[in-house]
């Protein structure tokens, strides 16, 4: 198929059609299913890429990348979508994604909150925070300022309103820009700077900008840290109580194989990670560790700063009900929030902290960006003042910052770049997950018709079959399975038909240099599987170890 175009913004029918397609096109590598149904009744997406001829999905160690779960934040299902691209494009040419594919299974959900993202994405936008069901309550505000397009150029900008009290005023360096008024600051012009949009029963006095009734935010209705509405908004009356989330937690609930999820977002330009609620004290040393090196890694290839929700992104001191909480804290899934693009950050402006920026930056830092805006994006970032008779108001002014085309989102011609380091670092962090490979097998006749079988499995991976020692603690992970299947008329006279063999560690976690006995290699990342068999003389007995983290290994044994 010609390659996916990564200069627009594709809406929900344009992209069901794509992955669709790309599941025509390479059946080896990808199937295209349905995991759930949205508030307004749309499938909810999941690509599954593997190569299914080493094996299905499910018996291989796997990732979760998806996006959007936020309507506005369009950018994040562009890079799931090129990861999807990159994969198959990649498969056969590309050594890392052939040895990743061939041994584990990425599940891709280009589009969490299909509704809202339709919405953003719509002739005539409009811009909720998540879902598209009414909340806390179904009715229509009666009064107040709701953000719409009222002068029909199909964007939602920002008004500028004459105010003898406001408190913005025009930057002198560059009128386009508003800045804010001095605190002793008397005798200018001033304004009052209001999101474009009509006010219901305007008693000519006051305004109030209203939310829209869509009060739902998808990030903020998963288990862990939950709390209601008065104590953090949108979180939904209880637990996964949308159609959203709960199709997939249950997704993720029923694939313990996933190891590690990428839940994307926009726009700062970080690499947030877990802990969400809790310092790094207390997260196991191991996983400390891990998410330092798989941050650098990922900076080396984005330029993205890789931080802790934390200690450097909170915005207050508040507890967040997020996917980052539910995957680390619940189920020990290593879990990483991308926040792609970042129009400060490309504008030269590096914040203190992150989380807090939007709340309070100097004046410079929005020079830079509309510089930034006008050398390298033609302009597209910040709107141009244009006079508009505004029903309730008079002549105000309609322009400044774009939203969705600079500040959320790139603008198209900047889709192309801004996915493109991705794939191999999402590539990358996957072959370092545990994998159960088959170290050798005998078989020896030890009397008439009695065999004794031996089996030993080891883990190849980096990673220790249990991921990350967050999921060891939480009891999140079962141990090593072994089964052994025996042709008819045979029996088991040591062993049993099903056993289970606790972990294998990996690579990570080891000391970096050896002294004798004390800091020495061990073969904790194996195991030996032995059983006796009477009457299988002449016959094939079947030996399976799984676990759900490190995959399947089988092999076929002949009693001869």
């Amino acid at each position: 198929m010609p390659r996916v175009k990564f200069d627009t913004y594709y809406k929900y029918d344009e992209l069901t059609a794509i992955l669709h397609r790309l599941a025509e096109d390479y059946p080896d590598l990808v199937n295209v299913s349905s995991y759930g149904k949205s508030h307004e009744g749309r499938d909810l997406w999941v690509a599954t890429v593997t190569n299914f001829k080493t094996g299905p999905a499910e018996e291989k160690p796997a990732m979760l990348v998806d996006g959007n779960i936020h309507a506005p934040e369009v950018i994040a299902s562009m890079v799931a979508l090129r990861h999807l691209c990159d994969l198959v494009e990649g498969y056969g040419t590309d050594d890392d994604i052939t040895r990743c594919l061939d041994t584990r299974a990425f599940y891709i959900i280009p589009r969490v909150n299909v509704d809202g993202a339709e919405l953003a994405l719509s002739d005539e936008p409009r811009f909720v925070r998540s879902s598209t069901r009414p909340y806390p309550f179904d009715e229509e505000p009666l009064d107040g300022l709701l953000a719409e397009d009222i002068n029909g150029d199909g964007h939602i900008f920002t008004m500028r309103v004459p105010d003898t009290n406001g408190r913005w005023k025009k930057d002198p360096d560059d009128p386009r820009l508003m800045i804010e008024r001095g605190p002793t600051e008397e005798g200018g012009d001033y304004f009052m700077l209001l999101p474009e949009g009509r006010i219901r029963n305007y008693d000519g006095v006051t305004v109030t900008p209203r939310h829209a009734k869509e009060g739902l935010d998808l990030n903020r209705n998963w288990p862990s840290y939950w709390k209601r509405e008065h104590e953090q908004q949108g979180a939904g009356p209880f637990p996964l109580s949308e159609p959203e989330t709960h199709a997939q937690a249950s997704f993720i609930s029923s694939h313990p194989n996933i190891i590690t999820w990428i839940a994307g977002h926009s726009f700062t330009g970080v690499l947030l990670r877990a802990g969400y609620n809790e310092p790094d004290d207390k997260m196991p040393m191991t996983d400390e560790a891990h998410y330092k090196m798989v941050g650098e890694k990922g900076t080396e290839l984005s330029g993205y700063p890789a931080i802790s929700v934390y200690h450097d992104f909170r915005y207050g001191r508040e507890t967040i009900a997020g996917t980052v909480g539910w995957g680390w804290d619940h189920l020990g899934i290593f879990l990483w929030s991308p926040e792609y693009w970042a129009p400060y950050r490309n504008a030269g402006v590096e914040p203190e902290h992150y989380g807090r920026w939007l709340a309070r930056h100097d004046a410079d830092d929005q020079r830079k960006m509309l510089a930034y805006s006008d050398k390298e994006l033609d302009g597209i970032g910040f709107a141009p003042w244009k006079e508009f008779d505004h029903p309730e108001l008079g002549p105000v002014e309609i322009g400044g910052w774009n939203l969705f085309r600079f500040l959320y989102n790139p603008p198209e011609s900047q889709i192309e770049k801004e996915t493109a380091p991705f794939s191999k670092w999402f590539t990358w962090q996957l072959l370092m997950s545990p994998r159960l490979a088959l170290r050798s097998s005998k078989v020896e006749a030890l009397a008439h018709d009695t065999h004794l079988i031996q089996v030993v499995v080891e883990n190849t991976g980096y990673l220790p079959s249990y991921g990350s020692g967050k999921a060891l603690e939480l009891k999140a992970v079962r141990d090593l399975v072994a089964e052994i299947t025996l042709p008819e008329g045979a029996s088991l006279i040591q062993g049993e038909l099903r056993s289970e063999h606790g972990q294998l560690e990996g690579r990570a976690g080891k000391p970096s240099i050896t002294l004798g006995a004390f800091l020495s290699d061990k073969t904790d990342n194996r195991v030996k599987l032995e059983w006796i068999v009477k009457g299988a003389s002449g016959h094939q007995v079947e030996i399976t170890a799984r676990h759900d983290k490190a995959g399947h290994v089988r092999t076929s044994l002949r009693c001869d």
